[in-house]
Parts: structure tokens; C-alpha cells; sequence
């Protein structure tokens, strides 16, 4: 996956939201927090949207592009 989420993990831990935390406030399900977690899924508008307003941060803050290597796919 070339978008990573590693500062929305760590930005999400130093404000002390847990994986409780996070369902409680709606801001994201477990199945998308998992996924995260794991590098396999990624955030639609919506969600990026809310998270922002919520860290007070901007997309940039939460996320990073990673450019594949040549043959991966």
C-alpha cells in the first residue's frame, strides 16, 4: 500500500484515544482501525475529514504517501 497511516497511530496513542475511545466518538470503526493497524486499508473523505477536525490537524499530519518500488503492484 503506498499510504500509510503509522502518524494517525501515533497522534491517536499521545491523545490518549483507545480503540474504546474511538468507537465511543465515532470516529472510526474497529474494522477500519484494524486495518490500519495492519497496513491493509485506508480512509475514505469522510472519515479523514472528521479525524482532522477532531486532532485539529491536517491530512499530512495523519498520513504519509510511500512510493512502491519498480514490480511491486
Amino acid at each position: 500500500m503506498s499510504i500509510r497511516y503509522d502518524k494517525l497511530l501515533s497522534l491517536l496513542k499521545e491523545r490518549g484515544y483507545t480503540s474504546y475511545k474511538i468507537r465511543q466518538e465515532g470516529l472510526m470503526g474497529q474494522g477500519t482501525l484494524t486495518a490500519l493497524r495492519k497496513g491493509t486499508g485506508g480512509l475514505d473523505a469522510k472519515t479523514l475529514g472528521r479525524l482532522c477536525a477532531v486532532l485539529e490537524c491536517q491530512p499530512g499530519d495523519i498520513m504519509e504517501y510511500i512510493a512502491e518500488e519498480q514490480g511491486e503492484a
